[in-house]
Protein backbone atom coordinates (compact mmCIF):
# COMPACT_ATOMS: atom_id res chain seq x y z
CA UNK A 1 0.00 0.00 0.00
CA UNK A 2 2.94 1.77 0.80
CA UNK A 3 4.78 1.45 -2.17
CA UNK A 4 1.81 1.86 -4.36
CA UNK A 5 0.84 5.66 -2.47
CA UNK A 6 4.62 6.52 -3.21
CA UNK A 7 4.35 5.41 -6.93
CA UNK A 8 1.43 8.02 -7.02
CA UNK A 9 2.62 10.63 -5.27
CA UNK A 10 6.04 10.29 -7.61
CA UNK A 11 3.66 10.04 -11.09
CA UNK A 12 1.52 12.77 -10.00
CA UNK A 13 4.75 15.18 -9.51
CA UNK A 14 6.36 14.07 -12.72
CA UNK A 15 2.99 15.40 -14.26
CA UNK A 16 2.32 18.41 -12.93
CA UNK A 17 6.54 19.46 -13.93
CA UNK A 18 5.35 18.43 -17.36
CA UNK A 19 2.34 20.84 -17.03
CA UNK A 20 4.70 23.47 -16.08
CA UNK A 21 6.98 23.04 -18.87
CA UNK A 22 4.49 22.94 -21.47
CA UNK A 23 2.74 25.79 -20.72
CA UNK A 24 2.11 28.25 -23.67
CA UNK A 25 4.50 30.84 -23.93
CA UNK A 26 3.93 34.89 -22.89
CA UNK A 27 1.65 36.81 -24.80
CA UNK A 28 3.38 39.87 -25.74
CA UNK A 29 0.85 42.10 -26.09
CA UNK A 30 0.19 43.24 -29.88
CA UNK A 31 -3.02 40.74 -30.32
CA UNK A 32 -5.68 42.42 -31.41
CA UNK A 33 -6.79 45.04 -34.59
CA UNK A 34 -4.47 48.16 -35.85
CA UNK A 35 -5.06 50.72 -38.04
CA UNK A 36 -2.99 52.66 -39.62
CA UNK A 37 -1.12 55.82 -37.40
CA UNK A 38 -1.33 58.75 -38.19
CA UNK A 39 -5.01 58.24 -38.00
CA UNK A 40 -6.37 58.88 -41.62
CA UNK A 41 -10.01 60.83 -42.54
CA UNK A 42 -13.00 59.96 -41.73
CA UNK A 43 -14.56 56.72 -43.10
CA UNK A 44 -10.60 54.89 -42.98
CA UNK A 45 -10.70 54.05 -39.33
CA UNK A 46 -12.08 54.54 -35.90
CA UNK A 47 -10.97 58.68 -35.77
CA UNK A 48 -10.36 57.80 -32.21
CA UNK A 49 -6.81 59.38 -31.07
CA UNK A 50 -4.05 57.50 -28.72
CA UNK A 51 -4.16 58.74 -25.17
CA UNK A 52 -0.25 59.43 -25.55
CA UNK A 53 0.58 61.00 -28.90
CA UNK A 54 3.38 59.60 -30.47
CA UNK A 55 5.27 61.47 -33.48
CA UNK A 56 4.41 60.18 -36.56
CA UNK A 57 7.13 58.54 -38.55
CA UNK A 58 9.07 59.71 -41.62
CA UNK A 59 7.42 59.74 -45.50
CA UNK A 60 9.07 56.25 -47.27
CA UNK A 61 12.20 57.76 -48.98
CA UNK A 62 12.57 56.82 -52.54
CA UNK A 63 14.04 53.31 -53.22
CA UNK A 64 17.60 53.08 -53.54
CA UNK A 65 17.31 51.30 -57.32
CA UNK A 66 20.34 50.39 -59.24
CA UNK A 67 20.25 52.53 -62.97
CA UNK A 68 18.35 51.82 -64.89
CA UNK A 69 16.08 51.06 -62.99
CA UNK A 70 15.80 54.51 -61.03
CA UNK A 71 14.99 56.57 -63.91
CA UNK A 72 12.26 53.88 -65.36
CA UNK A 73 10.82 54.20 -61.71
CA UNK A 74 11.01 57.67 -61.36
CA UNK A 75 9.33 58.26 -65.01
CA UNK A 76 6.41 55.99 -63.63
CA UNK A 77 5.70 57.86 -60.59
CA UNK A 78 5.71 61.00 -63.06
CA UNK A 79 3.40 59.08 -65.64
CA UNK A 80 1.25 58.26 -62.32
CA UNK A 81 1.07 61.57 -61.05
CA UNK A 82 0.19 62.67 -64.54
CA UNK A 83 -2.87 60.76 -64.95
CA UNK A 84 -4.14 61.12 -61.34
CA UNK A 85 -4.58 64.91 -62.37
CA UNK A 86 -6.53 64.31 -65.03
CA UNK A 87 -8.99 62.50 -62.81
CA UNK A 88 -7.07 59.07 -64.93
CA UNK A 89 -6.61 56.27 -62.48
CA UNK A 90 -3.23 54.65 -62.82
CA UNK A 91 -3.15 50.75 -62.82
CA UNK A 92 -2.50 49.19 -59.67
CA UNK A 93 -2.73 45.66 -58.51
CA UNK A 94 -5.51 46.39 -56.11
CA UNK A 95 -7.83 47.49 -59.04
CA UNK A 96 -6.76 44.41 -60.69
CA UNK A 97 -8.18 42.64 -57.64
CA UNK A 98 -4.91 41.20 -56.93
CA UNK A 99 -3.70 41.06 -53.18
CA UNK A 100 -1.07 43.18 -52.42
CA UNK A 101 1.38 40.88 -50.81
CA UNK A 102 4.48 41.39 -48.89
CA UNK A 103 5.07 44.33 -47.94
CA UNK A 104 2.20 46.67 -48.98
CA UNK A 105 0.17 44.13 -47.15
CA UNK A 106 1.43 45.70 -43.88
CA UNK A 107 0.80 49.26 -44.81
CA UNK A 108 -2.82 48.95 -43.05
CA UNK A 109 -4.33 50.80 -45.79
CA UNK A 110 -7.50 48.94 -44.26
CA UNK A 111 -7.37 47.53 -40.98
CA UNK A 112 -5.25 44.25 -40.17
CA UNK A 113 -5.68 41.64 -36.76
CA UNK A 114 -2.85 40.13 -35.10
CA UNK A 115 -3.35 36.69 -33.14
CA UNK A 116 -0.39 35.35 -31.47
CA UNK A 117 -0.24 31.73 -30.44
CA UNK A 118 2.33 28.96 -29.71
CA UNK A 119 4.61 29.07 -31.65
CA UNK A 120 3.68 31.18 -34.75
CA UNK A 121 2.21 34.75 -34.67
CA UNK A 122 -0.72 35.79 -37.44
CA UNK A 123 -1.45 38.75 -39.35
CA UNK A 124 -4.55 38.58 -41.06
CA UNK A 125 -5.27 42.05 -43.50
CA UNK A 126 -8.58 42.90 -43.60
CA UNK A 127 -7.60 43.81 -48.13
CA UNK A 128 -8.40 40.80 -50.09
CA UNK A 129 -8.68 38.66 -47.16
CA UNK A 130 -4.75 38.14 -47.11
CA UNK A 131 -3.00 36.04 -43.80
CA UNK A 132 0.73 35.89 -43.22
CA UNK A 133 2.00 33.02 -40.87
CA UNK A 134 5.06 33.58 -39.27
CA UNK A 135 6.61 30.77 -37.63
CA UNK A 136 8.59 31.64 -34.68
CA UNK A 137 12.11 30.41 -34.00
CA UNK A 138 12.35 27.92 -36.90
CA UNK A 139 15.01 27.64 -39.56
CA UNK A 140 14.54 30.46 -43.15
CA UNK A 141 14.73 29.04 -46.34
CA UNK A 142 16.84 29.79 -48.86
CA UNK A 143 15.33 32.70 -51.18
CA UNK A 144 16.16 30.75 -54.27
CA UNK A 145 14.50 27.53 -52.09
CA UNK A 146 11.42 29.28 -51.21
CA UNK A 147 7.75 28.76 -52.82
CA UNK A 148 7.13 31.91 -54.18
CA UNK A 149 4.23 33.31 -52.63
CA UNK A 150 2.15 36.78 -52.40
CA UNK A 151 2.89 36.92 -48.63
CA UNK A 152 6.45 35.41 -48.92
CA UNK A 153 7.92 32.76 -46.35
CA UNK A 154 8.15 34.86 -42.84
CA UNK A 155 10.60 33.63 -39.36
CA UNK A 156 9.94 35.25 -36.70
CA UNK A 157 11.78 35.31 -33.25
CA UNK A 158 11.37 37.40 -30.04
CA UNK A 159 14.27 39.73 -29.25
CA UNK A 160 12.99 40.62 -25.75
CA UNK A 161 9.81 42.62 -26.79
CA UNK A 162 10.59 42.80 -30.49
CA UNK A 163 9.42 40.44 -32.57
CA UNK A 164 11.94 40.54 -35.35
CA UNK A 165 10.70 38.61 -38.93
CA UNK A 166 12.34 37.85 -41.96
CA UNK A 167 10.11 37.49 -44.98
CA UNK A 168 11.92 35.61 -48.47
CA UNK A 169 10.09 34.13 -51.69
CA UNK A 170 7.73 36.71 -52.40
CA UNK A 171 6.58 36.23 -55.95
CA UNK A 172 8.37 38.65 -58.51
CA UNK A 173 5.61 39.94 -59.94
CA UNK A 174 4.34 41.58 -56.67
CA UNK A 175 5.30 44.95 -57.18
CA UNK A 176 5.48 47.63 -53.51
CA UNK A 177 5.21 51.14 -54.99
CA UNK A 178 6.14 49.97 -58.01
CA UNK A 179 9.49 48.45 -57.43
CA UNK A 180 10.66 45.49 -59.06
CA UNK A 181 12.75 43.25 -56.95
CA UNK A 182 14.43 39.72 -57.08
CA UNK A 183 14.04 36.44 -56.07
CA UNK A 184 16.97 37.33 -53.59
CA UNK A 185 14.81 39.68 -52.36
CA UNK A 186 14.86 39.67 -48.02
CA UNK A 187 12.33 41.94 -45.88
CA UNK A 188 13.00 42.47 -42.16
CA UNK A 189 10.85 43.91 -39.98
CA UNK A 190 11.09 44.54 -36.41
CA UNK A 191 7.84 45.22 -34.59
CA UNK A 192 7.53 46.63 -30.73
CA UNK A 193 5.18 48.53 -28.77
CA UNK A 194 5.75 52.47 -28.04
CA UNK A 195 2.65 52.37 -26.07
CA UNK A 196 0.14 50.34 -25.16
CA UNK A 197 -2.12 51.71 -28.20
CA UNK A 198 0.97 52.31 -31.04
CA UNK A 199 2.69 49.65 -32.27
CA UNK A 200 6.05 50.26 -34.46
CA UNK A 201 7.54 48.20 -37.80
CA UNK A 202 10.60 48.80 -39.06
CA UNK A 203 10.93 47.62 -42.14
CA UNK A 204 14.67 47.06 -43.92
CA UNK A 205 14.60 45.60 -48.20
CA UNK A 206 17.62 43.75 -49.17
CA UNK A 207 17.90 43.55 -52.95
CA UNK A 208 21.18 43.20 -54.17
CA UNK A 209 20.40 42.68 -57.48
CA UNK A 210 18.30 45.96 -57.77
CA UNK A 211 18.89 47.86 -54.69
CA UNK A 212 22.78 49.69 -54.46
CA UNK A 213 21.73 49.75 -50.37
CA UNK A 214 18.96 48.67 -47.69
CA UNK A 215 15.54 50.25 -48.04
CA UNK A 216 14.26 51.23 -44.37
CA UNK A 217 11.50 53.13 -43.18
CA UNK A 218 8.99 52.73 -40.43
CA UNK A 219 5.01 52.20 -40.52
CA UNK A 220 3.10 52.82 -36.83
CA UNK A 221 -0.19 51.37 -36.04
CA UNK A 222 -3.01 51.89 -33.17
CA UNK A 223 -4.61 49.42 -31.51
CA UNK A 224 -8.59 49.51 -32.36
CA UNK A 225 -10.20 47.59 -29.64
CA UNK A 226 -13.38 45.56 -30.47
CA UNK A 227 -13.01 45.68 -34.51
CA UNK A 228 -13.93 42.60 -36.21
CA UNK A 229 -11.97 42.10 -39.58
CA UNK A 230 -14.65 42.24 -42.65
CA UNK A 231 -14.68 39.98 -45.81
CA UNK A 232 -12.83 42.01 -48.52
CA UNK A 233 -13.68 40.63 -51.63
CA UNK A 234 -12.68 42.11 -55.22
CA UNK A 235 -14.82 40.92 -58.21
CA UNK A 236 -14.97 41.46 -61.81
CA UNK A 237 -12.44 44.22 -62.03
CA UNK A 238 -11.56 43.91 -65.85
CA UNK A 239 -8.53 46.05 -67.07
CA UNK A 240 -9.29 46.99 -71.08
CA UNK A 241 -6.69 49.53 -73.52
CA UNK A 242 -8.45 52.39 -75.03
CA UNK A 243 -6.27 53.11 -78.24
CA UNK A 244 -7.86 56.70 -78.59
CA UNK A 245 -7.02 57.33 -74.74
CA UNK A 246 -3.24 55.33 -75.24
CA UNK A 247 -4.17 54.17 -71.11
CA UNK A 248 -5.74 51.28 -69.44
CA UNK A 249 -9.24 51.48 -67.61
CA UNK A 250 -10.98 50.02 -65.26
CA UNK A 251 -14.02 48.36 -66.37
CA UNK A 252 -16.62 46.82 -63.75
CA UNK A 253 -18.36 44.04 -64.89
Amino acid sequence: MRLHLTLTILLTAVAAEFVYTQAPPVVRGINGSWEAYPLRGAGFGSGVPPKTQVQAPPPIPEPPLRQPHLDEWRAAQRRAVELTQKGLPPTSSGMACIPEGMPGMMQATFPMEILESPGRVTIIQEAFNQVRRVYLDAPLVAPQDAEPRFAGNSIGRWEGSTLVVQTVGIKESVRFRNVPHSIQARITERMRLMTDEILENQVTIEDQEYLTKPWTWTWMYKRWPGYRIEEYVCEDNRYFEDPALKYQRLRVN
